[in-house]
């Protein structure tokens, strides 16, 4: 014996979202006849209203959605041009350096040497900055 569902089954259909059928919601998916009078009958047509196997169902949540890989590479875009910003303020830093060599050198001309030598390890530390914030933005762009 077959019996025909309910016509609210259609209606329940078209007004839940897809994205609650899919997640195996069966108060959503049931007849408005089965939830008012709970036949015991009911309980076989019941189990016929969801297509969907329950492997299906856990296998679809463990995909990921468009809106989820959308917003992950946002993610991805955002940390890397905030490491980005490093790379600025070494550029900053080295101009600082070496205007502060330039300056030193018309104060006190015979440190010209000494004055030198601290501006190259002053350079290689900020330069070392700049590369490590470039190499973390590659990071977040291409290994993650």
């Amino acid at each position: 014996m077959c019996k025909r569902v309910p016509a609210m089954y259609a209606c329940a259909k078209f007004v839940t979202s897809s994205a609650v059928l899919r997640g195996g919601s069966r108060v959503l998916a049931r007849p408005v006849s089965v939830s008012i009078f709970n036949r015991p009958e009911a309980s076989v047509e019941q189990q016929s209203l969801l297509p969907v196997s329950r492997s299906a169902i856990l296998s679809r949540s463990i995909q990921t959605s468009a809106v989820s890989r959308d917003i992950d590479t946002a993610a991805k875009f955002i940390g890397a041009g905030a490491a980005t910003v490093g790379v600025a303020g070494s550029g900053a830093g080295i101009g600082t350096v070496f205007g502060s060599l330039i300056i030193g050198y018309a104060r006190n001309p015979s440190l010209k040497q000494q004055l030198f030598s601290y501006a190259i390890l002053g350079f290689a530390l900020s330069e070392a900055m700049g590369l490590f914030c470039l190499m973390v933005a590659f990071l977040i762009l291409f290994a993650m």
